[in-house]
């Protein structure tokens, strides 16, 4: 079983693909989610790595409630910094959203670049319970 998760409550595709799939009823694919404001379409906090963390997390926030499902409920993200050097005011950030004793697992990367030159990009998976 697939199925397309969509909200308006975080940025539409920019592509060719989704916010986020179902899959199997209980497995959810978050799309990697960029500091977009919903609204605008906007880059939010322009340079700002913890401003756009904030923006990025809201947004992956927003389409696991559309899938029914909480921050609580992801088991792996990958987050892509433009700059490594940006990892401590990231984790602050996620650190603050997802906890420690109950974080999911996380691979961190450093990529050349990511849409929109925005500093961080975040994509999960979450299991439905």
């Amino acid at each position: 079983m697939r199925k397309v998760i969509q909200t308006d409550q975080a940025p539409a595709p920019v592509g060719p693909y989704n916010q986020a799939i179902a899959a199997s009823g209980q497995l959810i694919f978050v799309a990697g989610q960029i500091p977009l404001d919903p609204k605008t379409g906007a880059v939010v906090g322009e340079g700002d790595v913890a401003q756009q963390t904030q923006q990025a997390i809201a947004n992956l926030t927003a389409i696991l409630t559309a899938a029914g499902a909480t921050l609580q409920d992801v088991v792996k993200t990958t987050v892509f910094l433009a700059d490594m050097n940006d990892f401590g005011a990231m984790n602050a950030v996620y650190a603050e959203a997802f906890g420690d004793e109950s974080a999911p697992a996380r691979a961190c990367v450093e990529v050349s670049r990511l849409p929109k030159d925005v500093r961080v990009e975040i994509e999960c998976i979450a299991v439905l319970q």
